[in-house]
């Protein structure tokens, strides 16, 4: 380790995670960039995650562990106050990152010495076949982004490194059970510029073909809400929600034909 290089604080919740767990730590500690801790909040699991993590025996990883089951993003905002780096990081526990991410990011970082917020592109594997594909094959966007990203939004949690001091201004709203990523970084992009790393630095477990109705409607009640309460804002700075309006839409259509496609088989 270089005297110089930052200490990251590495960011995961996890709430019965034991199924994919340990390829995700394993990717941290794989790292090629050393400087690092590990914040393990643990949402009061009742399967065997405690004992998985607590048998890693590496003195950068740090288990803290909720009394009681809260939303993730609560969760998000207990897990930072417990960091110690000089950049946040997050990792869920079905997911992992190539063993360059790290230090990858961190040297992007050392040539631009102003940069808060740094993402990268990814990919998601399908857990059911087993296949992966980029998350976007166009260039990612750098500074201020707010616009083009609500029209396309590919900014994906466990590829950002955001600065310590960003979360003394800003933390994850804890009302949101879904969204709660996407509401965060729409409102840093009005505030800081993004910097993107075009090269994708990590993998994202795409579960969605169990992805239930329950949740679906409430993804989708979470965006009305956050249309709602942010339409005013958005319309004073000439910012158009109508891709979010469309996304919905193409969601409740989605969701729809599945059910329909279930009928016609049973």
């Amino acid at each position: 380790m270089k005297s110089r290089d930052p200490l990251i604080s590495i960011v995961i919740n996890c709430h019965n995670g034991e199924k994919f767990l340990q390829k995700s730590v394993n990717s941290i500690l794989a790292q090629s960039y050393k400087n690092f801790e590990v914040i393990f909040w643990d949402n009061n699991s009742t399967d065997t995650s405690k004992k998985i993590i607590k048998n890693i025996t590496d003195k950068r990883i740090r288990y803290f562990k909720s009394e009681k089951f809260k939303k993730l993003y609560e969760c998000r905002n207990l897990a930072i106050q417990k960091a110690k780096g000089k950049y946040i990081t997050f990792l869920d526990v079905d997911d992992w990152w190539i063993k360059d991410k790290l230090k990858k990011q961190v040297s992007f970082i050392k040539k631009n010495k102003n940069i808060k917020i740094i993402y990268s592109n990814f990919f998601i594997f399908n857990q059911k076949n087993k296949k992966k594909y980029l998350k976007t094959k166009k260039n990612l966007l750098s500074g201020m982004i707010t616009k083009k990203i609500i029209d396309n939004y590919n900014i994906g949690i466990l590829t950002t490194m955001i600065k310590k001091d960003i979360f003394n201004k800003f933390k994850f709203n804890p009302k949101y059970q879904i969204i709660g990523d996407f509401d965060f970084f729409i409102k840093l992009s009005l505030r800081y510029p993004f910097y993107a790393i075009q090269e994708p630095l990590a993998y994202y477990r795409d579960h969605t073909q169990n992805f239930s109705k329950k949740k679906s409607n409430l993804y989708i009640q979470e965006l009305k809400i956050w249309i709602k309460s942010n339409k005013d804002f958005f319309s004073k700075r000439n910012i158009n929600l109508t891709s979010v309006y469309f996304f919905i839409k193409k969601l409740q259509l989605k969701f729809f034909l599945t059910f329909i496609g279930g009928l016609a088989q049973k």
